[in-house]
């Protein structure tokens, strides 16, 4: 057995601002969006949607939630409504909003079905309600789904029970779209209606919900109601666009990656910086210790394994799980702490929280992700094995799917790449979404595991043209963009020949 290292091959992100400097292109950039709201209020512009792009991480709910209250706080509002695609999303807003402006003002209109789900948090500051007419007459802010808030004669029943809003047209004066580029524009068309104003925010590098390979609608190739709804508006004069360009989540090493995702904006920038997120690992030996003394660098980092049995199909690899697993164990046995740097509202550096894995807390400490159901069920198998055998406690290894993971934070993400064991590209395992979730998860480090031979795929694959920049959804990755972000990974090669001589 051999094991071998090579350094990132991409330019390092040494021009990057960190801390209160990243922060505040955030702050300016969403004071943009909060200048170009007022003026559509004030009818001093004639925008009908604004759009807040982010990069992965880059807390664009923080400035979702300030834009709800700026918008709330002008004189021709008096109610908003707040949607996205699912609850998971919803819920969190609903809790956020409400400790922001009060529970008389913050409704979270849920199906009766789904009140279980709501987290007790949540059902502590908001009020809620099941039936349009329960909402309260002290609500200004109405939180639900799109199909919730899309549901056939909502918007008479929303006109009929709290009439219209200081529009005098609409129940609503402003409606936003938390994780806008998730929701297809089939869904945005049944809740459009319910204010002039769209606002939509969120990250562009999402999968969406619903990624037919086809266009349904054969009559015009140039529609699809299944894209993302902001990119049919992105270039009208009526829309307002602006990005945030810092990111939260990522440790600094890990920039060069994000960037590589977000190729074409002015800049992105990292609050966190250098030293900021730790991984303190319990003593190991052999390729276990050379691995994750890799992944506790911040630096994103590929295992390619040479030397394994053939897997079952190239998204269904036992083999290659079985070397994860390997990995893991010496060091769920030993216990090891992740520390994190916390910043207040505007990126300044306070005080350290260390977390330990043997009384986890907060968001999960190690996720293993991977493309298909089936591989996640050989994922699960792993997790459930090494709970057992080290008695791990909640929180501390989980697996999931990429598509259910989305929008979820851990400290180290353990991947099998998308195009491990794959003989060519095709519009499944090159999905720009599904990468670009599958790299962006992770606050502490990224160990992404494949059978060698990537460089070859990519290096014989045959050109073709792609869209990563664009819209996400039913699109994949031509070569030259994976190898690109493959660049910005330290490399470990391990050789498993050697065990059968």
């Amino acid at each position: 057995m051999t094991i071998t290292f090579s350094t990132a091959a991409a330019a390092s992100a040494d021009d990057a601002l960190h801390h209160e400097d990243a922060a505040r292109g955030n702050i300016e950039a969403a004071q943009r969006a909060i200048t170009a709201l007022s003026a559509a209020l004030s009818n001093a512009a004639g925008y009908d949607k604004i759009l807040l792009r982010a990069a992965a991480g880059a807390g664009k709910s923080y400035a979702l939630v300030r834009m709800v209250r700026e918008a709330l706080d002008h004189a021709s509002c008096t109610r908003v409504a707040v949607t996205a695609f699912a609850n998971k999303q919803v819920f969190p807003l609903a809790g956020e909003l409400g400790k922001e402006l009060g529970a008389p003002r913050v409704c979270l209109f849920v199906a009766a079905e789904r009140l279980p789900d709501v987290p007790q948090d949540v059902l502590d500051h908001v009020s809620i309600a099941t039936s349009t007419n329960d909402i309260p007459d002290t609500t200004a802010v109405v939180l639900g789904t799109s199909h919730k808030l899309g549901a056939i004669r909502q918007r008479k029943r929303f006109l009929d029970h709290l009439g219209p809003s200081a529009n005098a047209k609409q129940p609503f004066d402003v409606l936003f779209v938390d994780e806008a580029w998730q929701l297809p524009l089939h869904r945005y068309t049944t809740v459009e209606d319910l204010a002039p104003l769209s606002v939509g925010v969120g990250d562009v590098g999402q999968l969406p919900p619903i990624d037919p390979g086809a266009n349904p609608w054969r009559g015009d190739p140039g529609y699809n109601p299944y894209r993302a709804w902001p990119t049919a508006y992105e270039d009208a004069e009526t829309t307002f666009v602006v990005d945030l360009p810092a990111v939260w989540r990522p440790t600094a090493a890990q920039l060069p990656l994000w960037r590589a995702f977000y190729g074409d904006w002015d800049r992105l920038d990292c609050v966190a910086a250098p030293g900021d997120r730790r991984v303190d690992l319990p003593a190991m030996t052999g390729p276990a210790a050379a691995v994750w003394d890799s992944v506790a660098t911040g630096n994103p980092t590929l295992l390619e394994i040479d030397g394994l049995p053939d897997p079952e199909a190239a998204d269904i690899d036992p083999p290659l799980l079985g070397v994860v697993e390997d990995l893991l164990e010496p060091l769920l046995e030993g216990g090891f702490t992740i520390t994190s740097r916390r910043y207040d509202g505007v990126g300044s550096p306070l005080d350290e929280v260390r977390t330990n894995s043997a009384s986890p807390a907060g968001n999960p400490l190690i996720v293993l992700l991977a493309t298909r159901n089936q591989a996640v069920d050989d994922a699960t198998a792993v997790v459930e094995r090494l709970t057992e055998k080290y008695d791990l406690p909640d929180g501390v290894l989980l697996a999931s799917t990429v598509d259910s993971w989305q929008g979820q934070t851990n400290a180290i993400t353990v991947a099998i790449h998308p195009l491990s064991g794959a003989d060519q590209l095709d519009e499944f395992n090159s999905a720009f979404g599904r990468l670009a979730v599958t790299c962006t998860r992770a606050t502490h480090g990224l160990l992404m595991v494949a059978r060698s031979g990537l460089d070859r795929l990519l290096g014989d694959a045959p050109a073709r043209p792609g869209t990563p920049l664009g819209e996400p959804g039913s699109r994949s990755l031509p070569r030259q963009t994976h190898q690109r972000i493959l660049a910005t990974f330290s490399r470990v090669t391990l050789d498993l020949a050697s065990n059968k001589e």
